[in-house]
Parts: C-alpha cells; structure tokens; sequence
C-alpha cells in the first residue's frame, strides 16, 4: 500500500525548524531583559527542536534541501549569535575584549555548520556514521554559556572572572571547528534488556531537571565534553580494525577483547649510535570465531628469536 502524505504533514519539519528559530532568537530578547535563565532556556528549547526536526523528516520521509539549508541558517542563530550576544550581555565587558570573543565563537559556529554542509555529499567509510566532526553546534552553543549557568546557581566566582569566560569561550570555539569525533546520538542502541533501567534515568533525570534545572544542565554538559577522549579512541579503534564495520555491539565487543588478549610491551633497549633494534609483534586474533594466524614467514622469524633476550613481557589477561 502507498502511503500518501499531504503538504501540511510534510511542511512539519520545516515548522519545527522555524519554531527552533523563534526559541533561539527569543533568547537574545531575554538576555536584553536580563532574563539569563530564561535565555539559557529558550536556548535548550531550540536543542531540542534542532534534535526533533531531523528525525520527523526523514521518518515522514520529508526530506528536502530546503529543509537543510533551513536547518543550517537557524543552527546559526540560535546556537551562535543567539549565545554570543547573551554572553556580551551578560558580563557587560565595555573593553572591546567581550565584544571580540563573543564575535570570534559566532563566526566559529558558522564555519562548523558551513563544513557540516560540504561533508554530507562526500563519501565516508561506515564507521564515521557514528561520529560528527567536531562539537555539534546545539552542544557547542551550550556549553558556551557554562559560566553563566554557574554564576546563576552558585553567584560570582573563579568561573565568572574575565580570563576564565574568555579562555572559555575560546576553547568551545575550537571545538566547534576542530577535527574531534564526537559521539553521534543517532547512531547510540540500547539493548532491549536496558530498556527498564533506561526509563528509571530517564525519568530521574527529568526529575533532577525539574528541581534544579541549571545544576543539571551543568553536568549534563560536563560529560559530554568529558566524552570526547572516548569518542576519539572509539574512532581511532574502528578506523584500525575494518571487520568491526556494520556489525552488531555485540560481535563489534568480541573482536576488542580477542584483539586485546594478546599485547607485547615495547622492548626499552639502548642501542649504541643511532641504530635502533626493530621489533615486528605479531599478534594472533578471533574474528566471528575464526581464528587467525601470522604468515609461515614471520613464524619462523619469531622461532628464530628468543622473547627472554630481546626483552619483551606479556601483558597479563
């Protein structure tokens, strides 16, 4: 049976899209207020539509390059301009300084989503399905305003002075345009037996958020910037390690372990003069319970050689 979608249901992503827009330009409106909670809300209102009206598209099947360019140009507002002009606002710096670096990460955001558009017609390997390139833009454009939220909850201190925002701002800026894998949420699958104890979170989340909003947006915060060494060592670990590509979390853990059963210390050997003794360790591993082992060549080579006198340990399991 063909599915017959009508125009108003297909113009939903872009309306969400819009109402996006509005929630993150409502936010410049609340800081000139000096409403900050609000404007750090509508800011978090716009993530999460920004989350939704991608998701809507392509499950409605709604998909458009309008509906991307649309996306991009409120991305733009919402989580640069938006946040810069509530951080000028907020601490006030008449020096020239502020103005500057609240510059600086709106320009930051607009080269990140300029680049984001480039990469989607490029060809990539399966694995960088699962990463973005760099801080994503809502996450950027929040993470900007942790000094705000901390003054807010706590009052002034170490985090609201001068060189700390500054130093801040900066360093989310070249997050934004760095070449960092971050985690991608679409790409995460939970386990049906995690489902319950997911629903638990989920709902102690809401919790904690409806008590003390700011306080759990800060850690919320804290631990996706606290993700990015895992997300780079997750990508570098899949670029190795091709039979890891397109198959299921469970298959994709079995091949870690049995790759990491085995590994050889580098031997620490002076060498008079500036010759260096090379070392090839080979390794032997389970791939979907086939077992794998080093060419005959290298195996008589390794017969040749004596572990104890080169001085290369195992690593106990």
């Amino acid at each position: 049976m063909v599915r017959v979608m009508t125009p108003s249901v297909r113009l939903l992503p872009n309306a969400i899209t819009v109402l996006a827009l509005c929630a993150g330009l409502s936010a410049a409106q609340f800081a000139l207020n000096r409403q900050f909670v609000l404007a750090i809300g509508a800011i978090g209102v716009a993530a999460v539509l920004d989350s939704l009206d991608g998701r809507i598209a392509r499950l409605l099947d709604a998909t458009s390059k309008m509906g991307a360019e649309l996306d991009s140009l409120s991305d733009a507002i919402s989580f640069g301009v938006s946040p810069a002009l509530v951080l000028y606002i907020w601490f006030g710096d008449t020096s020239g300084i502020g103005w500057i670096v609240s510059l600086t990460f709106a320009v930051c955001i607009v080269l990140r989503l300029a680049r984001f558009n480039t990469l989607l017609d490029v060809e990539k390997p399966p694995y960088a399905k699962e990463f973005f390139v760099g801080v994503p833009a809502p996450a950027g454009g929040l993470c900007a305003l942790m000094p705000v939220i901390l003054t807010l909850e706590f009052g002034e201190g170490w985090w609201s002075s001068a060189p700390v925002v500054y130093v801040w701002t900066v360093a989310i800026a070249l997050l934004l345009i760095s070449r960092l894998p971050t985690l991608s949420l679409k790409s995460v699958k939970v386990p049906a037996k995690a489902a319950a104890p997911l629903l638990v979170g989920v709902g102690l989340a809401a919790a904690a958020i409806i008590q003390y909003p700011l306080i759990a947006l800060a850690a919320a915060l804290l631990l996706y910037l606290a993700h990015i060494p895992y997300a780079v060592r997750r990508y570098q670990w899949l670029a190795n390690h091709p039979e890891a590509w397109g198959v299921p979390l469970r298959e994709r853990r079995a091949i870690r372990r049995s790759t990491s059963r085995l590994r050889l210390r580098r031997p620490r050997i002076r060498v008079a003069g500036n010759q260096r003794l090379g070392v090839r360790r080979t390794t032997d591993h389970v791939v979907r319970g086939v077992r794998t082992y080093p060419a005959a060549e290298s195996q008589d080579r390794s017969r040749r050689r004596s572990w104890r006198r080169i001085g290369l340990r195992q690593r106990n399991r």
